[in-house]
């Protein structure tokens, strides 16, 4: 196998993953008062640099406002960090307010490669009009989107399945990407997967050992995600876990679908969703 992509890793300003970090010291409402204690708390350029030792060909930079005005300064620190980390897929963002289809239609034309939206953070409906016009020009575009929409770790006013499966019905052709599975709305999610095409699912924290006390995934619903495997990507949280990266890569080979489901998710689905080449570039 070339090596890993993972398509949910966090990179953003400094400051704002501080404030990140501090939300799962203390508790906060991004944890649901579980303690989450943050395993790789290195500087920017050495989190990268621990990707590439890992075997990560491509990740991203998930990155999420929780208010207005903050999608457009994002966007733009990410087109930094994207152009000074090649192997690091250009990712943007957005949030429900006046400009948004704008600052979308720059991002795409500056070459953004995957969009992050965080229902559950940001607190707002996904199928809010304020976004319509933003969810038509990536299904227009093709640009794949990340939304963490389950009510993992903690539910919202407007996280499950019932938000975006209304986004979904005004664009179907929309290549959302699940983050968590769906937890722990697992089943729904899936539902959503096997009836819309372009619908996928990331790993991010799925079946560890941390997140199967918290919302075991149910264990009936394996052979549907084994049905899945050619729209099941790779995704960690790195830095953001409480505990080592390669235990999700443990955890997925403990669920023993076959090596091709496993290279499938590890590396080839985001591969040709991304267009990645079959020779990876040396690292930076």
């Amino acid at each position: 196998m070339p090596g890993l992509v993972d398509v949910h890793t966090h990179f953003m300003p400094e400051r704002v993953l501080h404030k990140v970090w501090a939300y799962f010291d203390g508790l906060g409402p991004l944890t649901g008062g579980i303690e989450w204690p943050i395993t790789y708390r290195e500087e920017e350029a050495e989190r990268a640099a621990l990707l590439r030792a890992f075997g990560v060909r491509a990740f991203t930079a998930m990155l999420y406002p929780h208010k207005p005005g903050m999608a457009r300064w994002l966007n733009g620190w990410a087109a930094g960090f994207a152009r000074r980390t090649p192997d690091c897929l250009h990712t943007s963002t957005l949030f429900p307010e006046p400009g948004a289809a704008a600052y979308v239609r720059e991002a795409l034309e500056h070459g953004t490669r995957v969009f992050k939206a965080h229902v559950q953070v940001g607190g707002y409906d996904p199928a809010d009009e304020a976004l319509d016009a933003c969810w038509g020009l990536l299904a227009e575009a093709g640009t794949p989107v990340v939304v963490h929409c389950g009510s993992g770790p903690a539910p919202g006013r407007h996280t499950g399945p019932g938000p975006m499966a209304r986004v979904l019905a005004r664009h179907p052709r929309l290549r959302l990407i699940v983050a968590h599975l769906g937890m722990p709305e697992y089943e729904d999610f899936l539902d959503l997967a096997e009836r819309y095409a372009e619908v996928r699912l990331d790993t991010t924290m799925a079946f560890t050992g941390f997140s199967e006390r918290m919302a075991p995934f149910p264990r009936r619903a394996l052979p549907r995600l084994a049905a899945l495997g050619d729209r099941v990507l790779l995704g960690t949280d790195f830095p953001n876990i409480p505990y080592p990266y390669a235990h999700q890569l443990d955890a997925l080979a403990e669920l023993a679908l076959g090596d091709d489901w496993l290279r499938a998710v590890c590396h080839d689905n985001a591969a040709r969703l991304f267009g990645l080449p079959d020779t990876p570039e040396p690292p930076p």
